[in-house]
């Protein structure tokens, strides 16, 4: 039976997995996701014998079945090559306890590199599978990470341009350095006077828009996204917690059929959405810890039901998790209401009408696998200092939220089931915050010294990343308000 894939808000709109790849979005607003989740078809035995590439292949082919092996190995060999520092494409570390899977070894140092390296072959693949005359234009929202790896991705790529919105003081300095220096014709960047949920909101509403879609083509455009909404971004999130799994078992870490537990800090649910489809597709995983930072829309859902965005907007020293709308929550909630697109439909209509909506007692109890809870900026900052104090080991913001989520966790439940932590950033990318938590005195220094000082006390090189944009000319200096965003598309693209 070929796998396709259907709108999270109607069931009458089903396309292939090329076509969900390009379209991005579904009609309506709704998101493509799988007519059915398929079951790893290799045993974990002979995972445990692959190289990334090779999991990639066996975990890919099963979800984007109107790709042909040829295709698919094309793509697969092309995104995970030498842009990544490390043979092993994302190590596992083992850590005061737990093993940090390390998702940041490419070209853009965080883990938005593991599906954005490969996306723009699976579009431009997708779009001669199509026949698709129109350059396609990537349109995405950025909270600090997925924008410069998407730009580094599509940079120069003929026959797409790409355009990328961020909150212009809620990322952190490293972050947006990278991004406006991003060189590329067919490159733009753009600052918003807002938070990232607007920009979210403010390209949504651009993919939406029928007048906007017809003037695009009319000039020989179209809208597809970078965003983790689209699937061919989801789909190789997949494959590194297959990959995980299989080197534990490979160094005799756990026993075939061991399960495992996984810890994803978690701004937009993408990532953990990648687990919990990676655990219904055979991998042996227990319990999915869903780690928020001071905003904990997603704990609090967790433990009452009640979707709330309603609430301040709080700006964090985790900044790719400062977002009160998860857009990918909703193929979990499509899920757990049994597939039942009206259902789902209503309450993302609650969601835009009055910010919230409720799951019923029925839906909740599907969500037994997940366990949520929260960092303070105080706790992720001592995560940091105490992990580095224990073992010397230096990791960034984001995935000291998931290592104090997850030390929480344990204290909770007294769980000691082997468990892998997302590690979804390169501390270089966060040196301030990251000094600032191993000493306070590292404050008073300035970027790119802490920088320095960071592969000092860390015994890691300075990524190639970061040493480039030290002096590279800013090439992105566009700052608008929300209300702009459609006319700055159309200025860029005359």
């Amino acid at each position: 039976m070929d796998l396709q894939y259907v709108s999270t808000r109607d069931a009458s709109e089903v396309v292939s997995a090329s076509q969900a790849i390009l379209k991005g979005l579904a009609n309506n607003g709704g998101l493509f996701v799988p007519t059915f989740i398929p079951k790893l078809d290799v045993s974990l035995e002979e995972l445990s014998k692959m190289t990334y590439q090779e999991t990639a292949y066996e975990v890919m082919k099963l979800f984007l079945s109107d790709f042909t092996k040829e295709e698919l190995q094309t793509c697969i060999q092309r995104a995970y090559d030498d842009k990544f520092d490390t043979e092993e494409i994302a190590p596992l570390v083992y850590a005061d306890g737990a093993y940090y899977l390390e998702l940041f070894h490419g070209s853009t140092i965080a883990f938005k590199d593991m599906a954005l390296s490969i996306l723009p072959h699976l579009m431009i693949t997708s779009a001669r599978k199509n026949q698709i005359k129109n350059d396609i234009v990537i349109l995405t929202a950025t909270s600090g990470d997925t924008g410069k790896a998407a730009l580094a991705g599509f940079a120069g790529v003929e026959g797409t341009k790409i355009i990328v919105f961020y909150p212009k003081d809620g990322v952190s300095p490293i972050q947006k350095q990278q991004m406006v220096t991003q060189a590329g014709d067919n490159t733009l960047v753009v600052g918003i006077n807002g938070n990232f949920d607007q920009a979210q909101t403010g390209v949504k509403q651009m993919f939406a828009d029928a007048q906007l879609a017809e003037e695009l083509d009319r000039a020989g455009y179209q809208f597809s996204s970078a965003n983790s909404i689209n699937i061919g971004r989801l789909v190789p999130q997949i494959v590194y917690y297959v990959y995980a799994y299989s080197r534990l078992l490979a160094h005799g870490k756990i026993a075939a059929g061991e399960s495992i537990n996984v810890v994803v800090p978690t701004g937009n649910f993408g990532n953990i959405l990648a687990a919990f489809y990676a655990k219904n597709m055979g991998l042996p995983i227990a319990k999915l810890i869903c780690a928020s930072n001071e905003n904990k829309v997603l704990f609090d859902f967790f433990q009452t039901g009640v979707y709330d965005k309603n609430r301040p907007f709080v700006l964090t020293n985790s900044p790719s998790m400062d977002i009160l709308v998860s857009s990918n929550l909703e193929r979990l909630i499509y899920r757990i209401a049994g597939e039942d697109t009206v259902k789902n439909a209503a309450l993302m209509r609650d969601l835009v009408a009055e910010g919230r909506y409720e799951i019923t007692p029925e839906m909740k109890e599907q969500l037994a696998d997940f366990y949520g809870n929260y960092a303070s900026e105080e706790e992720t900052g001592r995560a940091i200092h105490d992990l580095y104090d224990k073992t010397g080991y230096v990791i960034d913001t984001h995935t000291a939220v998931a290592s104090s989520v997850y030390a929480k966790y344990r204290q909770d439940t007294g769980d000691d089931t082997v468990t892998v932590i997302a590690s979804t950033a390169s501390p270089f990318k966060f040196a301030r915050s990251v000094m600032g938590a191993i000493d306070a005195s590292y404050q008073q220094m300035d970027d790119f010294d802490l920088v320095d000082k960071l592969s000092e006390v860390s015994g890691v090189t300075v990524p190639k990343a970061v040493d480039e944009i030290r002096h590279a000319e800013v090439r992105h200096k566009t700052i608008c308000e929300v209300e702009e965003m459609p006319q700055v598309v159309r200025d860029f693209l005359k």
